[in-house]
């Protein structure tokens, strides 16, 4: 499975308005870490209602940097444009574990 990141021109603006639960999830199609990490994010994504937007991301993208992204893939998990938790480069199901916990007890409540 590959990632496909979008060449999202959103706004940290238009992030923060947002309603409901979002992970971005910010990479780079060709980056081997993001590949190797697809199928564990997948799955702990698999079955939940949130959006789940991946993000083109690199030199000069302001939405990134407004995240202090700097590796590949960081995975920022947002409610009502309230950041809940952030992941960086998971390799296993435990690291995605307290983030989603968190996510869903936010969206739950």
């Amino acid at each position: 499975m590959t990632a496909e990141y979008a060449n999202e021109d959103l706004t940290r603006a238009q992030v923060d308005a947002d309603k409901g639960t979002t992970v971005l999830e910010f990479g780079a199609t060709w980056c081997p870490i993001c590949q190797g990490a697809q199928p564990l994010i997948d799955q702990a994504l698999q079955g939940r209602p949130w959006k789940h937007l991946q993000i083109d991301d690199g030199p000069g993208r302001p939405l990134g940097r407004s995240f202090q992204v700097k590796l590949w893939p960081t995975l920022v998990f947002l409610h009502d444009g309230k950041v809940l938790a952030r992941v960086v480069r998971p390799q296993t199901a435990q690291d995605l574990a307290d983030a989603l916990a968190k996510t869903e007890e936010s969206a739950a409540g």
